[in-house]
């Protein structure tokens, strides 16, 4: 009996341990119950983004504009933990910037602890391997996405609300696994003052025949399409957003930035870059490309999207925009770039419209990057919404898999970077406290620092390689993390000259921009590399550097240096309250052409000006008896068209406002009126093409262009008359760069440009610089250095033809003789070789002021602003 009630016990303790096995067993299961982090997060009242837009995002001829969209993101972060929105503040025209924080809500509510961890593995300088360890084992990846830098591109910025919806309310697995392992940092508009302006646009055209047309005017208001070549210099206020979370705040391990491109090719392109690369990036990061680029396109294949094309089209060595200055921050920068359908309008391709003729892209057929072309048909928004999101999603996919691997990366890459600036030359570079223009060196001492690079300024004298630099020099060591951007940005370029860059019968192959992107030698700031670290006592620069400018009154009043930019903001500013100020023609003992003199003014206006500009305001003694002008200030007018706006126009618009130099905008109506005169003394064409200024387009361009009548701009021949009158009654005419052509050939002046028409077998020169001569007693080039450097860039180079009226024409500007090039690519150097660059010609009682080299691109060129500044303060 004791046994028979021995045996059932043991069976009834069995069969609990075998139930409580099982429950164990199912209670740990996904098939019955959430893990942790998703019971935490419940998201049953997440809005759908049809929802809350009334439509699906990228359905044809709809487009979310922004304002909605960043409701939207509101809504989102009251109903989810999962995501952090913040507004980084006004854009350029006063939208909200946002970045969006996507994660777990354990990492959202410790994001500076990982933030912090980021910076260490980011920067290991001081760290013991171990240390590393438990840091990569406590840390996130770190991802940044961004849409629609480019307005009319609008996939990303319509894609990024369905994205982050997915990310907020997912439960499955891998989307646990991406919240749980990376931070995601979307910038889900880039542009939103284009963004509206697109939008706007295409509603008040749809339903017409120029449904899906292009934007008549610039949909950046100062850069257009050229604000994605702002990584480096960072002119406009969201490039300093983008460059605070990208090189500074943040530093993620991988930058996506989301574009569009041409119609009739791929659909999708996708990392890697193709050849050439730019050199002094670690290795591992091209590795990094190409490993996070082939999980897209498995993603995209997988997902049965066809006409997915990588390692082909992008090369390596780009401008210095945002996908492409990234990887010299150890970040791996990528692009995507999806095939145009008409903003939202349906496309329809025919196959036999389909083209290769890329880089590393022949033909439109199979290759092994390209395994699978898409047949043709119509093409949509919806289409370009979906691959954008695939290709988005497979990166945070892969940064969540190998979270460990990819942030032992980013430890190396900086290490290894670090290590080359100890043991290899140069190993640092020195920025001469002695500059022609002290402030804007401080200038480019500030750009850097945003960039987020380490710089010390010595508080006694250096010495180094034998020389001896005083105290406020800057010494820049390449023994930190972003040794290859410094060494790009501050040291002589070349570009590569190899199979890669050129086709089969030799002929050299354009960069997709300029071949070099040297800061230093575009702001015309010496810097010297040194191979020896210097001595001397340094201390760290941790904040911009502030500059207020000094007052001393002297005798016969204020002497301001004429080298300085920041001298001609002062006297605009002076002039605005009516003070004299004079100008010094013929140098003395302390006196150089080009130098300002103010015989007085009241204190309280020359300590605001000081204090705004850092111009010091320095005793003068005597003043000279002769040898020197009253200042004009001309009545400036700066030439605007349609057809998509002018970009240089922009950016001239930019430096007139930063320097406190107005100007009125100028249109054809204003040109034909013939009144001109009685609102402006110069006008400033930009650079542009012959038929964009004239309006005599060819008819392919025509079509393409698509522009309502009223937006369809150009001078034509009565608005070229209006002009010569203008400049014949004592208008001055300043062309600059490559309007300059249209000046010679309307105005039938005797010149000649002599690289028109020529091979580039036997001349190229795209986006380089070049020694120059400055004739710096002219009063167009006063404050400028005898020698110098200019940036070519489909420049004019002029030859002053025989004629009657020689006496007429003066060269300001003209090339070395020889060894003209510092960085970029050069081929037939003799073609430039003496050739004028900057020419000022008499024209009935006026002038024609032609600047063939590039004196203000972008904003960027600080080392021959004068150029251009001379022409209308004078």
């Amino acid at each position: 009996m004791f046994r028979e009630v021995r045996t059932f016990q043991l069976k009834i303790i069995k069969k609990f341990f075998l139930l409580f096995v099982l429950f164990t067993f199912f209670m740990s299961s996904d098939v019955f119950v959430l893990s942790a982090t998703q019971t935490s997060t419940p998201q049953t009242s997440i809005t759908p983004p049809e929802v809350f837009f009334g439509f699906q995002l990228g359905a044809d001829r709809k487009i979310a504009r922004w304002d909605k969209i960043v409701n939207y993101f509101q809504l989102l972060e009251k109903e989810s933990p999962r995501i952090k929105v913040i507004n980084l503040g006004p854009t350029t025209m006063g939208q909200p910037f946002l970045l969006v924080i996507i994660s777990s809500p354990e990492n959202l509510a410790r994001l500076e602890q990982l933030k912090a961890i980021n910076q260490k593995i980011s920067d290991p300088r001081g760290l013991e391997e171990n240390e590393i360890k438990t840091l990569i084992n406590q840390g996130k990846t770190i991802i940044c996405q961004s849409m629609s830098l480019h307005a009319t591109e609008i996939g990303g910025t319509q894609m990024a609300p369905e994205l982050t919806y997915d990310l907020l309310s997912r439960n499955d697995e891998e989307t646990i696994r991406i919240l749980e392992n990376v931070i995601f940092l979307l910038i889900p508009c880039f542009n939103p003052d284009g963004q509206i302006m697109v939008t706007d646009w295409y509603y008040q055209t749809l339903g017409t025949e120029y449904e899906g047309s292009s934007l008549p005017w610039l949909y950046h208001k100062y850069a257009g399409h050229d604000n994605n070549r702002d990584g480096d210099f960072l002119n406009l206020q969201e490039s300093i957003y983008a460059a605070e979370i990208l090189y500074r705040e943040w530093k993620p391990q991988a930058y996506v930035d989301h574009h569009h491109m041409g119609s009739y090719g791929a659909r999708l392109y996708i990392p890697p870059y193709c050849e050439p690369i730019r050199p002094h990036a670690d290795p591992l990061l091209w590795r990094e490309l190409s490993w996070y680029g082939a999980h897209m396109a498995y993603k995209l294949e997988e997902a049965g999207k066809t006409g997915i094309i990588n390692n082909a089209m992008f090369p390596g060595w780009g401008h210095f925009g945002w996908h492409w200055i990234t990887p010299f921050h150890n970040i791996a920068g990528m692009l995507t770039e999806s095939a145009s359908a008409r903003l939202a309008s349906p496309l329809y391709i025919h196959p036999d419209q389909l083209r290769g003729g890329s880089l590393q892209f022949p033909e439109y057929e199979a290759q092994t990057n390209f395994p699978n072309p898409w047949p043709g048909g119509w093409w949509r928004l919806r289409d370009i919404v979906e691959q954008k999101k695939i290709s988005a999603w497979a990166v945070l996919d892969l940064a969540a898999r190998h979270r460990e691997t990819v942030l032992y990366n980013a430890y190396l890459k900086a290490k290894r970077q670090i290590e080359r600036g100890l043991n290899e030359k140069p190993r640092a570079f020195v920025v001469p406290a002695e500059q022609a223009d002290r402030l804007t060196t401080i200038k480019m001492i500030n750009t850097l620092l945003q960039s987020g690079l380490e710089i010390q300024k010595a508080t006694t004298p250096i010495t180094v390689n034998g020389l001896t630099y005083p105290a406020g020099s800057y010494l820049i060591p390449l023994s930190q993390p972003k040794r290859g951007l410094i060494i790009n940005l501050l040291n002589r370029t070349l570009y590569p000259d190899n199979y890669w860059t050129r086709d089969r019968d030799g002929r050299p192959n354009r960069p997709y921009d300029l071949a070099t992107h040297t800061m230093a030698e575009f702001m015309g700031v010496k810097v010297d590399p040194v191979d020896e670290l210097p001595q001397g006592r340094l201390e760290p620069i941790t904040e911009p550097i502030k500059v207020r400018g000094k007052i001393e009154s002297g005798p016969s009043g204020y002497r301001l240096d004429g080298r300085l930019n920041d001298s001609y903001t002062a006297v605009s500013l002076l002039l605005d309250n009516k003070i004299e100020v004079f100008r010094v023609d013929l140098k003395t003992a302390s006196l150089n052409p080009g130098d300002f003199l103010v015989p007085s003014a009241p204190l309280a206006l020359l300590q605001n000006i000081s204090e705004k500009t850092g111009v010091d305001f320095l005793p003068l003694a005597t003043f000279p008896e002769k040898g020197f002008h009253r200042v004009r200030r001309l009545r400036v007018g700066l030439y605007q068209r349609y057809y998509g706006g002018n970009m240089d126009e922009g950016w001239t618009r930019l430096i007139l406002e930063k320097f406190s130099l107005p100007y009125l905008t100028v249109r054809d109506a204003d040109l034909k009126s013939g009144q001109l005169l009685k609102k402006i003394d110069l006008l400033i064409i930009p650079a542009d093409s012959i038929a964009m200024i004239t309006g005599e387009l060819p008819e392919p361009s025509r079509r393409f262009l698509n522009t309502p009548p009223e937006y369809r701009s150009g001078l034509g021949k009565e608005g070229v008359e209006k002009l010569k009158e203008f400049v014949g009654r004592g208008g001055i005419l300043v062309c600059l760069g490559e309007a300059s052509n249209f000046a010679v050939e309307k105005f039938n002046l005797n010149l000649k440009n002599v690289v028109a028409g020529l091979d580039s077998k036997e001349f190229f020169c795209p986006g380089s610089t070049l020694k120059a001569e400055f004739n710096n007693q002219h009063p167009l080039a006063y404050g400028l250095p005898e020698q110098g450097l200019v940036l070519f860039y489909s420049s004019p180079a002029f030859e002053i033809l025989p004629s009657e009226n020689s006496e007429k024409y003066r060269v300001v500007v003209r090339y070395a003789e020889r060894e003209l090039l510092q960085s970029g690519w050069l081929i037939g150097e003799k073609h430039l070789s003496r050739k004028a660059a900057m020419i000022e010609v008499d024209y009935g009682q006026g002038q024609i002021i032609l600047i063939g080299l590039r004196c203000q691109h972008r904003a960027q060129t600080h080392g021959t602003f004068k150029l251009l500044f001379n022409t209308f303060i004078r």
